[in-house]
Parts: C-alpha cells; structure tokens; sequence
C-alpha cells in the first residue's frame, strides 16, 4: 500500500469521524427545532427528529415571541443594554493588559500574570457577594441605582481586566508577534500607544474578535448575573424571559412546544454572530498556543 493510499484512507476514516460526532453535537438542537411541530405528548414519547403528528408550529412560535406581555425583541434589547459595553470593555481592557504584560518590563509584572493565572483558577462565583457589596455600596443598581439605569454592575467590572482567561490568551497570542515589529515602528516615530494601534492589532485581529465572540456568547447565557442585579420587570433580559416561560402550577400546565420555539429564537443571534466570525475565531484560538 503506497503512502498515496494510506493517506487518503486516514483523510476518509478522519472525515467520517468528524462527522459523525458533528451529527451527535448537533442532535440536540435539531431535535430542539423539531419540537415545534410536537404536542407536549409526542415531545416526551418521540426520540426521533420526524414528528409522527406534527401540529402547528406558528402557534408555539407565536407563544414564544410573546411572553410577561412582551415581545422576545424587547427582551432582546435590554440583553444588547449590557451586552455591547461588556463586549466592548472586555475587549479594550483586556487588549491593554496583555499589551503591558508582554511588552513592557515594570516591577512586579511576574506577580501581576500571576495574579491573572490565580485569578482564571479561582471559580467566579466566589466574587459575587464582595462585587454585591461594592455595587451596592456605589448605589449602581436597584429603584436608586444613580447611573446607567442599574445595568452597571453587568458590564463596569470588565472595563477592569477582570476577564481572566482573555488576558492569558491574548498574552500567548501577543507573545507569538515579533518584537521586530515594535522596533521598526518606534524607529518610524511610533510611540507605544500608536505601536498598539496601527501595527499589532490589525495581527491580533483574529485574537480579539475571539475575545468579543466569546464575551457575547457568555453574555447570553448570563442568568445570574441579571437575576441578582436587574430587579425591576422592565430591565428583565432575554434569559429571564426564558425562566418566566416556564408555568410553576405543574409540568401538564407547560406549553413545551412554546418553550422549544422561544429558546430557538434566542438561540439565534449568538449562531448568526459566531457562524459570521466563525474564521477569525478558529484562527484566533489556534494561533494561541504557539510560540515564537
């Protein structure tokens, strides 16, 4: 058997692996999407991705835009209040730490990356009731909240560097640019804030973009965050309006078909924003592990 051969065997065996395991990851969602088309029996007998007996879907699509009274879009909304300027903050403070970790030399700087690696070991959870008090304290959320209509305390901490694992990757990828390039910039007259600006972010693109499709899709998923700070109905976001889907009179009571339908739909800006940077995220993540 030539090399010839053997290697287009390992590609067809890699190929069909990778595909098969891609079909299981995707099960879930696509069953999700089926589910519309189930009645609350059929969703609890039916394994199979073919509804046996569908029924309206556009009933449970309706059923899931509207919930509290409200739209799905005005939930939305208030999830984008605090998601861009945590997006926005985690990108920038982050950037500018790792900038100074690798390419500045100040006393104490192993401590301080040390207090970053401690920090991405340590469970977050943990800084939730010192984070309560301060906010508190500062008068950042609540019927007194004094600034940004007590959505503050969701994204101000990440204008702070506070995103751990950001730092660290973006430190690994800014270690894989040569010095070279800082050189000839400050030879060009470059300082190092225009050095950061005009020569290593258009490199670090990749990095970043990672960094901000990363932070929107944890965004998402935030229920405790907003659970904790967000009390008035009106600033409630798009995973809250998911939890107020669910009926506590009993699971009969439950319209899953509902449920399905409206966690699709919230589902779909985080799959329309990762499948958009969806190159920029590979490369990000692959380049951080190498080395110069």
């Amino acid at each position: 058997m030539t090399f010839a051969t053997k290697r287009k065997i390992l590609n067809v065996t890699r190929y069909i692996t990778l595909g098969f395991v891609s079909v299981i990851m995707l099960y879930p969602l696509l069953w999700m999407i089926a589910a519309i088309w189930r009645s609350n029996v059929a969703i609890w007998t039916e394994p199979g991705l073919i509804p046996s007996s569908p029924v309206s879907g556009w009933d449970n699509i309706v059923y899931g835009w509207t919930v509290g009274g409200r739209s799905l879009l005005f939930y939305f909304g208030n999830t984008l209040r605090f998601l861009i300027p945590r997006v926005i903050g985690q990108v920038i403070s982050c950037v500018l730490t790792a900038y100074a970790i690798t390419r500045f030399h100040f006393k104490g700087k192993k401590i301080v990356f040390s207090l970053v690696i401690i920090t991405l070991l340590m469970p977050e959870v943990i800084f939730r009731i010192p984070m309560f008090h301060l906010f508190q304290y500062l008068r950042l959320f609540g019927p007194d909240a004094i600034l940004f209509g007590g959505f503050a305390p969701l994204w101000l901490e990440n204008w702070f560097a506070t995103g751990s694992f950001f730092v660290f990757m973006l430190v690994q990828f800014m270690r894989t640019i040569p010095k070279d390039l800082d050189e000839a910039a400050k030879i060009d007259g470059c300082n190092s804030f225009q050095t950061l600006i005009f020569v290593l972010l258009p490199v670090m693109k990749p990095a970043i973009i990672t960094v901000g499709l990363l932070t929107f899709m944890w965004g998402m998923n935030d229920f405790l965050g907003p659970l904790i700070y967000l009390r008035p109905p009106e600033h409630r976001v798009l995973q809250q309006a998911l939890r107020m889907a669910t009926d506590p009179t009993g699971e009969a009571a439950l319209n899953w078909g509902g449920i399905f339908a409206m966690s699709v739909m919230a589902l779909l800006p985080a799959i329309i924003v990762f499948f958009s940077a969806q190159r920029y995220f590979i490369d990000g993540i692959a380049s951080t592990g190498s080395k110069e």
